[in-house]
């Protein structure tokens, strides 16, 4: 397994490389590399894909066994992965500068639909917000800083989630009706509320985390080059996003927390409606790697990875191997497949109402215009 100090780096590398498609978004490349580059995402997606097969087959198998969970449980899930998406609106209209709402939500729903289908979707779905923020009269710095900041603090909260469960915080079996459900999830948005703003007001604790990850990750790794300066870039990106944020940080980072929140809750509700009751804090280490799991670039959204990756820890969390197919199904049907449509009827919206490319009807709220 990829030692915690390396994926750690490699993570805010990849957060990087976004960064910089955001920025280079408007830069056309020529033909033959543009080409070259689908030819050469495409060859490494169909492999992984094939890899993975297996896994994708018994997972959409399960289909015919959705009668098991009752309609309600499917429009809990449903709603609870709409509350997600309208914490990241909220978090990038913040980001943002505070733009018109509908060119935040159509930009969001497109590129998140874009990321999820395309090879390398992460980077193309990030370009593809940007231009349609831009054309909706979105200053393009602001833009690029923006939905930088965000791709930062949204996934440094995953990483930090599984903290909450080391210690066993969260007891008993997963929640029977959407009430406990509610109750593990204040749970959780409670410690990370107070885990986050300790890493993000003071320079000690996450001084501290980053040297332990660099000191555990060298001493695992003696023949690699050794991680250097760890610490220092850990908080150098901290600084970046409270940049961008400034006195608004404990709001964006109010809605990161409730996007992973809620979509940490459709896999409680998708387990307690087929009636599997593991403990959530066993529940809330196998989301978290799957949320590691689909930042795999090799397949969009990393599909495939994410079925194979969380059926087998929810198997190890107690899950029946039938029960966490199933569960994982669920799950994914309402998080990755329900919001494709909605993507591609976002853009259409986008594409008709911003197709001057003017800033009128994107204009910034007049009392925003200009602050920092």
């Amino acid at each position: 397994m990829t030692p915690v100090g390396e994926r750690l780096e490699h993570a805010i590398e990849s957060r990087t490389e976004i960064a910089q498609e955001l920025e280079h978004a408007e830069a056309q490349p020529s033909s033959a590399r543009k080409l070259g580059k689908t030819i050469f995402w495409l060859t490494i997606t169909g492999i992984s894909l094939y890899l993975v097969a297996p896994s994708l087959i018994e997972t959409f198998g399960s289909w015919n066994e959705l009668n098991k969970l009752s309609p309600a449980w499917l429009v809990a899930m449903a709603v609870l992965q709409a509350l997600s998406l309208a914490c990241v609106w909220a978090l990038q209209r913040l980001a943002l500068h505070r733009p018109a709402w509908p060119p935040v939500i159509s930009s969001q729903l497109a590129g998140n639909a874009l990321a999820k289908v395309a090879p390398g979707g992460g980077a193309m779905g990030a370009a593809l917000q940007y231009r349609m923020l831009v054309q909706a009269g979105v200053p393009k710095p602001s833009v690029a800083s923006g939905l930088t900041a965000c791709n930062l603090l949204v996934f440094a909260v995953v990483l930090a989630m599984p903290v909450l469960a080391i210690p066993g915080m969260i007891r008993g079996g997963v929640s029977r009706d959407l009430l406990e459900i509610a109750l593990v999830g204040l749970v959780v948005f409670a410690g990370l509320a107070v885990l986050g703003t300790v890493l993000i007001a003071t320079d000690g604790p996450l001084a501290w985390v980053g040297r332990v990850i660099q000191r555990a990750r060298n001493r695992l790794r003696r023949g690699a080059e050794p991680l250097r300066q760890l610490p220092q870039r850990l908080l150098r990106e901290r600084d970046r996003i409270v940049g961008v944020l400034g006195p608004k940080w404990k709001r964006a980072l109010a809605s990161t927390i409730g996007r992973w929140v809620f979509d940490y809750a459709t896999l409680l509700a998708a387990l307690a409606a087929i009636g599997s009751h593991p403990r959530p804090s066993l529940v809330l280490l196998a989301f978290c790697g799957a949320q590691v799991l689909a930042q795999i670039p090799v397949t969009p959204g990393g599909l495939g990875f994410v079925e194979a990756g969380l059926t087998a820890m929810l198997t190890l969390a107690g899950v029946s191997a039938g029960n966490a197919v199933l569960a994982t199904f669920a799950y994914r049907l309402v998080s990755y497949w329900l919001p494709l449509p909605f993507g591609l009827v976002a853009y259409g919206w986008h594409a008709r109402r911003f197709a001057g490319g003017g800033v009128a009807d994107g204009q910034l709220d007049a009392d925003v215009v200009g602050k920092p």
